[in-house]
C-alpha cells in the first residue's frame, strides 16, 4: 500500500509541476499577437536547402529569433523513455459546436478558419477557443522516431491570447470522413494561393474524434514566429486518411514542396506527459 501511495503522490506532484511550469511559461509570453502565426507565409519555406528554409527562420526577422534560439521549440519526438503517466491532467474536455467556416489556400498549407463560435477546450481550468484547423504532411511530431503521413492542428486561443494546439496524427488507410466533406472545396481552391471559399456550417467534433489518451508538453508554434509557451496536446490514437485525400491537400497547396513539416526540435529539459483514463472493470 505504501508503494502505491508513493506512486500516486509522485504522479500528482509531476502533474502539478507540469501545470505550474506551463503557467509560468505562458505568463512570460506576450498576449494575442505573440502566439499567432505569421500571415505572410511566402516569407518562409519548408525547403531544407532554401535561404529562407527552417534552419534560417530565426535569422529572417528579429521577431522570429525564437525559431533559432528558443529552447522550447516544436515539434518534438514523443519518445517512450521520456514520457511519464500523469493522470492528474484529466480528460480533454471540449464543448465544440457547429459553426460557419471558410477554407483558405495559404500557400504552404490549407486552413479551415471558423467565422462563428465553434466552441472551446478546457485546459487547467482555462477555456481555449477554437480558431482554425490546418494540415501538415508528413506529421511534424513523431512517436518513438516514427513520423506518420499527416498531422492535423486544431489551433485554440484563450481570452488572454495564449495558444493551445491539439494535434491528430494520420496514416494512409481508409478515407477520413471529416476531410471527405471538404474535398469539393479543396478542389475549388487547388493551385490558387490565397483563394478562399465559404464552406458553410462545420462541426469540429468530426476533426477531434473521440480518443481519450493524449500526450502533453509545452512548446512553440511550428511556423514563424515560433512563439513559445504553447500548450501541445497530441492525441495518441493514429487515425487514417486516404491517399487521394492526402494528395488533394498537397496539390491544393501546390508550392513545389513535397512536404510542409518543420524538422524535429530538441526536447532539452522539458517534461512530456501522457494521460490515460483508468479502465473500468466490466462485469
Amino acid at each position: 500500500m505504501s508503494s502505491r501511495r508513493g506512486l500516486h503522490h509522485a504522479a500528482a506532484a509531476s502533474g502539478a509541476l507540469l501545470l505550474f511550469s506551463a503557467s509560468v511559461l505562458l505568463s512570460a509570453v506576450p498576449a494575442a499577437r505573440g502566439q499567432q502565426e505569421t500571415e505572410r507565409e511566402e516569407e518562409f519555406s519548408y525547403s531544407l536547402d532554401a535561404e529562407n528554409g527552417p534552419a534560417h527562420w530565426g535569422q529572417i526577422k528579429e521577431e522570429w529569433s525564437a525559431c533559432g534560439k528558443g529552447e522550447m521549440q516544436s515539434p518534438i519526438d514523443l519518445a517512450g523513455p521520456r514520457v511519464s503517466l500523469v493522470r492528474i491532467l484529466g480528460h480533454l474536455n471540449h464543448s465544440y459546436a457547429p459553426a460557419n467556416a471558410s477554407i483558405i489556400n495559404r500557400g504552404h498549407d490549407i486552413m479551415l478558419r471558423f467565422e462563428g463560435d465553434p466552441g472551446s477546450v478546457s485546459i487547467g481550468g482555462t477555456a481555449y477557443h477554437l480558431r482554425q484547423l490546418h494540415w501538415h504532411a508528413p506529421t511534424e511530431h513523431s512517436v518513438n522516431g516514427r513520423r506518420y503521413d499527416m498531422e492535423l492542428h486544431m489551433v485554440h486561443q484563450s481570452a488572454q491570447g495564449k495558444a493551445a494546439v491539439i494535434g491528430v496524427l494520420y496514416e494512409i488507410g481508409a478515407r477520413d470522413p471529416f476531410l471527405h466533406m471538404l474535398e469539393p472545396y479543396l478542389e475549388m481552391i487547388a493551385q490558387q494561393r490565397q483563394r478562399e471559399e465559404k464552406v458553410g456550417v462545420v462541426d469540429a467534433r468530426g476533426a477531434r474524434g473521440r480518443a481519450s489518451v493524449y500526450y502533453r508538453y509545452v512548446g512553440s508554434l511550428t511556423t514563424p514566429p515560433c512563439a513559445q509557451g504553447v500548450i501541445w496536446t497530441i492525441v495518441k490514437r493514429v487515425r487514417t486518411v486516404s491517399r487521394h485525400q492526402l494528395e488533394l491537400l498537397r496539390e491544393a497547396v501546390h508550392d513545389d514542396m513535397e512536404k510542409n513539416a518543420r524538422p524535429r526540435q530538441e526536447v532539452n529539459s522539458r517534461d512530456i506527459s501522457i494521460f490515460r483514463p483508468i479502465q473500468q472493470n466490466r462485469h
